[in-house]
């Protein structure tokens, strides 16, 4: 009998790989399904994940729905728009044409689009790719989203916005920027004579083996389409329709989980341009005065777990998506869901880790210390950028706060290590002939900060509150126009929920008196002449803020108030760009000052956009509310703050930006 010229050492070597590469993989399903089970839940809107390694397949799943109306199952194959991961498909494509020598990077935009207003500055195809090109993003524009239903062509695209003024001098800065991929795409078409869709899917797809890929139509009929959703307060609708020509370039394309990893696999092979195009979409660019910008073209450099990665994601009217690539380890991850809660980009990262074996820890798999050991570390520690951390033990759990800013809870790994509750900030300790020491590492950053003599904040003395008087709070208190807190009581506790914030736990110090843990802020509430509560006032960041209870029957504005706001000026365009920016009226609640045309908008957080109108200059009123502003200039001549009127409240705010 012939035998095979493999040594029995051989055979055993290679079985034993074969063993260690299938328990890898059995490893890495149970992992992943486990973390991504918990995060999409069977009948909600769902998201589909594929990890591979040395360009094969590792772990392929499908979580919740693709069709909640049909109670359709997700499934690997389902097909998703990517959003902004298109700019990839884009960057690639422009890099072709330089490689093909039919543009450069250092090409004016001039030079496609003659007539393109650059206000006397240099704007060059690099500044497109990189998001530093000044240029407004449409996306940005109030008036944009009126017309998201609207087909255009590229050139109508940019007549949108090629007029409005530049941000910032091209280099100067980094803004990401959907107008410059638009332009990219435009570009793409002058080059070639085909149109973008054409190139793409001919050019790119074609040759990849992205046979269920395909630029985003929403009347055509797409097999395996999983249908995008938003939530709402109570549950989810189907997402607003937004026709597939606006994204265009930069946000248009569709694909699966298997395409994207096939396009992965196709950059890896240099299938599409050279290495050293390829390092230049994976580079990590400068600013004029040198400084990074975390941004290349089309992808963006991070870290996971400390290893190096290129990564981007994607959002657009009812999906959330992710890609992420490890060049270290040639692992791939690839994250799509169709719903605009989905969130995929931690926990992309998160299962990225885990293939790595380098996984994020768990609040559940944190070590047990003795007190002892956690008191070691209580103190304020000054960091290199001057900030200050307390480290706290309140209850056998450890907890950090940066002054002025919210209360984490940190979880123990070692004696000398914790993490925070999502796992992708830790903090390590450490003490020398010099002092006591805790380095913070985020994703991207690592900072240290010395332990210093300066005094813990006091803790505040919570007392108990008798449930019958807990529900005397009970209501919702509006403190701004769309800025509402909503009183709650569960399970014995008092909440306070503020407009597009999560529910947070009002602790009591006194009848009428709460505070908060998450944050340094108070809370005192007043009553009428029956007893009855009537308001309250929010004390945060040395301000005071009150908010009339909503189903108490106040007094509405006064006759005096009410004079004149039907008389309507027109101002310049000029005049009116004088007062966009941002003004922040209370902790959390901004509001924004835009102009569209001829027009100037208002915009309170999570709210939508109103009108205002000019009554004098730097006085305006609101015709949707009865409400107005009034803006107010420093020596300068320059607009510093405003004021909102509304409902006989004065409510002041100064401008951010």
């Amino acid at each position: 009998m012939h035998c095979s010229n493999l040594s029995y050492k051989t055979i055993l070597i290679l079985f034993f790989l074969s063993t260690c590469a299938f328990v890898y993989g059995q490893t890495i399903q149970k992992d992943v399904d486990r973390f991504l089970s918990g995060h999409y839940l069977t009948n909600g809107p769902g998201a589909t994940a594929i990890i591979t390694k040395g360009g094969e397949t590792i772990y392929r799943n499908a979580f919740g729905k693709a069709n909640l109306e049909l109670d359709v199952d997700m499934r690997p194959e389902h097909v998703f728009e990517i959003g902004s991961i298109t700019k990839q498909f884009t960057a690639v494509a422009i890099l072709m044409l330089v490689e093909q020598g039919k543009l450069s990077l250092t090409d004016e935009i001039t030079k496609f689009l003659p007539d393109y207003p650059t206000h006397g500055h240099t704007i060059t195809i690099h500044h497109l790719l990189n998001h530093t090109s000044g240029i407004k993003s449409y996306t940005s524009i109030p008036s944009f989203f009126d017309n998201a239903r609207t087909d255009m062509t590229p050139k109508e695209l940019i007549d949108i916005f090629k007029d409005e003024p530049i941000d910032f001098a091209p280099g100067e800065k980094y803004e990401y920027n959907n107008s410059a991929y638009i332009i990219l795409g435009y570009i793409i078409e002058e080059v070639t004579g085909e149109t973008y869709e054409d190139y793409v899917e001919e050019k790119l797809f074609k040759p990849a083996g992205m046979t269920q890929s395909r630029y985003g139509h929403k009347s055509e009929i797409i097999k395996n389409r999983a249908t995008g959703y938003q939530p709402t307060a109570d549950g989810y609708e189907i997402a607003e329709y937004i026709s597939m020509t606006l994204p265009y370039a930069a946000g248009s394309l569709m694909s699966t989980v298997d395409d994207l990893s096939k396009w992965q696999i196709a950059m890896n092979k240099n299938m599409f341009i050279t290495e050293s195009s390829k390092q230049l979409a994976w580079d990590d660019y400068t600013l004029n005065d040198g400084s990074k910008i975390g941004y290349g073209y089309g992808w963006g450099p991070g870290k996971i777990n400390g290893t190096t990665s290129v990564e981007h994601g994607g959002g657009i009217f009812g999906y959330e998506t992710m890609g992420i690539y490890v060049p270290e380890e040639d692992i791939y991850v690839a994250l799509l869901t169709n719903s605009n809660d989905g969130d995929p980009t931690d926990k992309a990262i998160k299962i990225a880790a885990i293939a790595l074996g380098k996984a994020y820890p768990e609040i559940s798999k944190s070590v047990s210390l003795s007190s002892k050991q956690l008191e070691k570390w209580i103190g304020a520690y000054e960091f290199d950028d001057g900030a200050i951390r307390f480290i706290t033990l309140d209850g056998g759990q450890l907890k950090s706060k940066k002054k002025g800013s919210e209360t984490f809870r940190i979880y123990p790994s070692g004696p000398n290590s914790f993490f925070f509750e999502d796992g992708m900030i830790s903090y390590d300790f450490s003490e020398d002939a010099h002092g006591q020491y805790v380095t913070m590492n985020t994703r991207m950053t690592t900072t240290k900060g010395k332990l210093t003599d300066m005094d813990l904040p006091e803790p505040r003395k919570e007392i108990t509150l008798s449930a019958g008087k807990l529900e005397e709070y009970v209501g919702k208190y509006q403190l701004a126009p769309g800025f509402i807190i909503d009183v709650t009581t569960k399970d014995g506790k008092l909440f306070c929920q503020p407009t597009g914030q999560p529910p947070a736990e009002l602790f009591a110090e006194a009848e009428d008196h709460f505070f908060l843990k998450v944050v340094e802020a108070t809370t005192t509430f007043s009553r009428g002449d029956d007893g009855e509560v009537t308001s309250m006032t929010l004390f945060q960041n040395g301000r005071e803020m009150p908010g009339k209870k909503m189903d108490v029957d106040h007094d509405k504005l006064t006759d005096e108030d009410d004079n004149g706001l039907k008389k309507e000026i027109t101002l310049s365009i000029d005049k009116l760009k004088e007062y966009v920016g941002k003004y922040e009226l209370a902790p959390g609640f901004i509001i924004d000052i835009t102009t569209a045309g001829e027009r100037i908008y208002l915009q309170a957080t999570g709210q939508g956009q109103l009108e205002i109108f000019a009554e004098s200059e730097d006085a305006f009123f609101l015709k949707a509310v009865e409400a107005k502003t009034v803006f107010t200039r420093g020596e300068d001549g320059s607009v510093k703050s405003m004021t909102l009127f509304q409902n006989g409240r004065e409510l002041p705010g100064k401008k951010i930006e």
